[in-house]
């Protein structure tokens, strides 16, 4: 997989200390910095190709397609690789059993 991290694996949780007047400047209320924050880490991933679409949802929160919506929204290239195209297939081949 083109991901650094294992797709497979659950995610660890750590804490980061972020200001709570971050929320003031991201014009959000407080107790959607959080949620806020995981969409923007998971975007920019995303963006540099560090992590897939399934992995950024993941990280965010969100499903694969409000991943590919945020995505959309903020004129993101979609990033298609092989391994996708195979993981697809096999998607495919499971929903027709």
């Amino acid at each position: 997989m083109h991901s650094n991290f294992d797709e497979g694996d659950k995610m660890d949780i750590t804490t980061v200390e972020i200001p709570k007047d971050l929320a003031h400047l991201l014009r959000i209320r407080e107790k959607d910095l959080s949620k806020k924050i995981k969409e923007i880490l998971a975007v920019e991933l995303y963006r540099e190709g560090t992590v897939s679409l399934g992995k950024a949802a993941e990280i965010s929160g969100l499903t694969k397609w409000e991943m590919l919506e945020l995505l959309a929204m903020k004129k993101i290239p979609l990033q298609y690789y092989p391994e996708d195209l195979d993981e697809n297939i096999e998607t495919l081949r499971k929903l027709r059993k």
